[in-house]
């Protein structure tokens, strides 16, 4: 599994509803991860792993992750529209996302090995 191949702690997303036949119903189960929600966990995590909130990152791409953008110590906007590009404190576009590591100064990749 990717979680425990790359370290990764916490994992939150929309889960789709799959019938008995193994098809998507166009339903959801859960609690929807929408850009309040996705402010909300960030800020429950800083707390959890009692960071300062104004230390954090998050990187999005879509209005939905304004929120949380707005929310974090440094919001990155990620190969991101334009409303976005706008909002957020920097922007990338033309690297990879495991590029974003490197600019922070991180050694760490998550390329396919």
């Amino acid at each position: 599994m990717l979680k425990n191949k790359y370290g990764i702690d916490y994992v939150y997303a929309n889960e789709l509803e799959i019938d008995d036949n193994g098809k998507l119903t166009g339903r959801y189960v859960g609690e929807i991860v929408d850009g309040r929600r996705k402010a909300e966990l960030l800020s429950l995590l800083a707390q959890v792993e009692n960071v300062n909130i104004a230390q954090t990152i998050a990187v999005g791409d879509g209005a939905n992750d304004l929120p949380m953008l707005r929310a974090a110590g440094l919001g990155i906007a990620f190969r991101a529209k334009p409303k976005v590009k706008e909002t957020a404190q920097q922007s990338m576009s033309t690297i990879g996302l495991d590029d974003v590591l490197y600019v922070l100064g991180s050694k760490a990749s998550f390329m396919a090995e």
